[in-house]
């Protein structure tokens, strides 16, 4: 603890702590917060011992709580009840970190997604080594185009977190090479490492064929004819699902500019 005689006026201890003079009238008034002596002239006057005390106030509003919550244990602290404020506070703080983190993430993704679009001139075809990774998928025929119904049933299977990563779609080779894009198979967005999510599958890792159009997504089907005809030029064999993704709908201004990433996994 300071000790200090040191006496500061309402408007010096508000500048030291950088806060405005009403926030301590106010904690003043509902006896939170009080100066340690008041002048014959009405002035308030704080010890810079007070100091400490008040920034632990500030840290508890900081951590969301209630003035109320703040001033019912400043009447009577005691170290059982910073305790349980403490763990509670400590666990609360956990999950916000970890939901910072995946935020964070998808930052990371949507940024090297928008790069690579920057640079997308009509389309690009390439084979690309890529590791495993985990999505979560749903069923879905795409039959039914009410975008509150689709987002309802997302949001139903998948956080927020989930979907903001993105939300693609697959059909399967079969339905490609026979160009029946009437109903595809599902919907799939990457997994974050929630293991709660159901319906999580592995991207196995390896060489994928992989295509970038940039259009509305009425030209899908020319790139697949363009992806199949490379596979066959390239003595490429390959095998499971074709899987769709929007690469940068958020940052852009017309449906012209709209980059969506095909891949389809080369048998080796």
């Amino acid at each position: 603890m300071i000790h200090s005689n040191i006496k500061m006026t309402t408007a010096q201890f508000a500048k030291l702590h950088k806060v405005n003079k009403r926030t301590l009238h106010y904690y003043d008034n509902i006896g939170l917060f009080s100066p340690s002596a008041k002048g014959d002239n009405g002035y308030r006057y704080y010890d810079a011992s007070q100091s400490i005390t008040f920034e632990y106030i500030r840290m508890l509003k900081e951590l969301n709580m209630s003035i109320e919550e703040i001033a019912d244990y400043c009447k009577n602290p005691t170290a059982d009840k910073f305790l349980k404020i403490a763990d509670m506070k400590e666990a609360e703080l956990d999950l916000e970190i970890q939901t910072l983190k995946r935020t964070k993430k998808i930052l990371e993704s949507k940024k090297a997604q928008i790069h690579l679009c920057k640079d997308l001139h009509e389309h690009k075809i390439r084979v690309e080594e890529c590791k495993a990774k985990k999505i979560s998928i749903l069923p879905y025929d795409f039959l039914d185009e009410d975008i509150s119904e689709i987002f309802s049933y997302l949001n139903d299977n998948w956080s927020i977190e989930q979907m903001r990563m993105g939300v693609g779609s697959f059909i399967s080779l079969d339905k490609v090479m026979n160009k029946n894009f009437e109903q595809y198979d599902g919907i799939y967005a990457y997994s974050l490492g929630r293991t709660s999510v159901s319906n999580t599958v592995v991207m196995p890792k390896g060489k994928y064929l992989c295509g970038y159009q940039k259009g509305t997504w009425d030209k899908a089907s020319d790139m697949y004819e363009k992806m199949i005809e490379y596979a066959r030029k390239n003595n490429l064999s390959l095998t499971g699902y074709a899987f769709e993704i929007g690469l940068n709908e958020f940052a852009i201004s017309i449906p012209e500019e709209y980059v969506t990433k095909f891949m389809i996994k080369i048998e080796e």
